[in-house]
């Protein structure tokens, strides 16, 4: 039995069942039906381990261009030979940031898990590129070469955005000198408030209170005080409860220790945009190589797909011509 998983080339179509309904006459929808192509299709689908290679193999149809044939079953050759040297391969951090490069064009700003997706796709190109290298130490070459080759790790700029961002919610202290200085400030602040709060709870204010505990309303340090006590505890009242009998004050003693909290966490968040756009510069600085790196990755992560699937079905190596004569047998056997 042998299959030529390599016989097919991507249309402008949304789907495989897109493609069933409209591409393809009556006649031959049921001749891909009685191959088995679609089922075959399912199967490379699988095989592909990012969304945007998942979406190549589902978009394949049939082609009848010799040469595009020949080069690609080179292709998918090339790589069954890697995989039985090498071992499997993984592209699936690989995701579509068409859209985060396309704001970059006209001079947006990306947010922290736009940055962390650049990242990524960059770390994993490193990774990508190293498991060529390592596979090639016998000196051969081969029709992949040239793709492998092409692909730029970038790493320091990789390396760049994962001091400054350390998840999609946090950005590291170390990501600036400024950002660090603010961060340490605020927690100067926080830490005199909670003294301040801590000497009225337990001591002048106590006998006053619903609760010995120092809490959070719209964002400013309160105490939790009676409703009939309310005047011996001088303050600003933020929030009551519901059934009334509790204010939440804020002391006068800490209202401006409050308003420095609240603007130095302003200063955060604008050092925090700063450090963003100068990130956001430095990926658009190498937007032409991000972009390679993603058509080169989704493209390889599409040729070994057809080469594990080859692999696991055990395929032969088809010999085309273009004479008409076949010996195509149906690749799915029950």
């Amino acid at each position: 039995m042998f299959f030529c998983i390599s016989c097919v080339t991507q249309k402008s179509t949304e789907s495989t069942e897109v493609t069933k309904r409209s591409n393809y006459s009556n006649n031959e929808q049921k001749a891909y039906k009685a191959l088995e192509y679609y089922k075959i299709i399912d199967l490379l689908t699988d095989k592909a381990s990012s969304p945007m290679g998942k979406d190549l193999c589902r978009k394949l149809t049939p082609s009848t261009d010799i040469e595009e044939i020949r080069s690609m079953q080179l292709q998918t050759h090339d790589a069954l030979a890697r995989l039985f040297k090498k071992g499997g391969i993984s592209f699936g951090s690989v995701k579509d940031i068409r859209g985060t490069l396309k704001r970059l064009t006209v001079g947006s700003a990306l947010n922290a898990p736009e940055l962390l997706s650049v990242c990524s796709l960059l770390e994993n190109t490193g990774r990508v590129k190293a498991y060529s290298r390592s596979d090639r130490d016998d000196g051969m070459t081969d029709s992949l070469d040239g793709m492998f080759a092409a692909l730029e790790p970038l790493t320091p700029l990789s390396t760049e955005i994962r001091r400054c961002i350390l998840s999609e919610d946090e950005i590291s202290d170390d990501a600036s000198s400024t950002l660090r200085q603010i961060r340490r400030s605020i927690k100067a602040t926080n830490d005199r408030i909670h003294t301040q709060l801590s000497s009225l709870v337990a001591g002048s204010a106590r006998n006053y209170l619903q609760d010995s505990v120092i809490t959070m309303r719209d964002g400013r340090y309160c105490i939790p005080v009676k409703a009939e006590y309310k005047g011996q505890v001088p303050g600003m009242i933020h929030d009551q409860s519901a059934t009334g009998s509790t204010l939440f004050i804020e002391p006068m003693a800490v209202v401006k220790l409050n308003n420095d909290i609240r603007e130095l966490e302003l200063k955060e968040q604008k050092e925090i945009e700063v450090i963003l756009a100068s990130l956001s510069q430095q990926v658009a600085a190498e937007l032409e190589a991000i972009h390679a790196d993603l058509s080169i990755m989704v493209q390889l992560d599409f040729i070994f797909a057809r080469a594990a699937l080859a692999m696991d079905m055990n395929a032969s190596e088809p010999v085309f011509n273009t004479e008409g004569r076949s010996g195509f047998a149906r690749p799915v056997i029950h």
